[in-house]
Formats: structure tokens, sequence, C-alpha cells
């Protein structure tokens, strides 16, 4: 159930030119995160004058006992797309333990 994986991008920064630290995501942090149960959660689709737009979504859970380093304004490379983590990650917690049970969060995909 757990034999899904993904690669994990987090920005480094960078100084702008009015001197303030910036995201830079021209040679992101990689990393491969195993362990992971990935599923469909959400698709819609918006459509006007201007253009049509779909959300696709999917719900990650990482396997008992993994507490992998994802953030929410991290990027996810999977399935040959980059998407964003939408939300927080939630972090389980072990029972009678300060330790993480496991992780959860959500990731989209918007076109348009």
């Amino acid at each position: 159930m757990f034999n899904q994986s993904l690669v994990r991008l987090r920005a480094g920064t960078k100084t702008d030119r009015g001197g303030n630290e910036v995201k830079d995501w021209s040679t992101p942090d990689r990393l491969l995160v195993t362990g992971l149960n990935i599923q469909p959660s959400i698709q819609r689709e918006t459509t006007d004058e201007q253009r049509n737009a779909t959300v696709t979504g999917w719900h990650v859970q990482s396997a008992e006992g993994t507490n992998p380093d994802i953030r929410f304004d991290d990027r996810i490379v999977w399935d040959g797309m980059t998407l964003e983590v939408d939300g927080e990650v939630a972090r389980w917690p072990e029972p009678f333990s300060d330790r993480v049970h496991h992780i959860e969060f959500e990731m989209k995909r918007a076109t348009g």
C-alpha cells in the first residue's frame, strides 16, 4: 500500500534588487521520498469566456513510523508533473510518545 514515491523540491533563497530575500527555484534542493500512498482526491473544472481552468489533486499519506521532510511551501515532482503542496502538512502523533506516526498532505495541479 505504501509503494509509491515522489521528489520533493525546496527553493533556495536569493536577494532581489531591493535587498529582500526571496525564493529561488532555479536550483531547488531535491529529496526522493519513498514509502507513500498517493490517491486522487479532487478534480474541478471552471469555464468562462477567458479560459478553461482545471484543478486536480491527490492525497498523500506516508507509511507508519515515517516523517518525511515536506513543508507547505515545497513543490512535488510526481508522475511527470510538478505539483504544489496544498495547505499544511499534517504530522500525526504516535500514541503515547512525542514521535510522528505518519504525515498526510494534499498536492494539486492547476492548469488554465
